[in-house]
């Protein structure tokens, strides 16, 4: 179930090309990431993308694949506040 989106995060999704299944399996399969301020940012890695091989097939993976650089901010009352495509690392706050 996709978690609630904020409107800038709707927004973002559209303008980023990145769709509601890939930030739904993002916060289902993603790892967290501190951010500070009680925020947290979800994007996949290794273990992630073994955990959907594993648990939903090389098909869902291979579809997914072109968003593997994606990432989302989940706010403190858990709603996406925001989504993007990674341009570096992150590291924890």
């Amino acid at each position: 179930m996709l978690a609630p989106l904020t409107n800038h995060a709707r927004i973002r999704m559209q303008q980023r090309g990145i769709p509601d299944g890939a930030v739904d399996l993002l916060l289902d399969y993603g790892r967290e990431t501190r951010a500070g301020k009680g925020r947290r940012i979800v994007s996949f890695d290794k273990r992630s993308r073994r955990r959907i091989l594993r648990e939903l097939g090389q098909e869902v993976l291979r579809r997914i694949e072109r968003y593997s650089d994606a990432y989302a901010v989940v706010g403190t009352d858990d709603a996406v506040v925001t989504v993007g495509h990674r341009q570096r690392r992150f590291e924890e706050w």
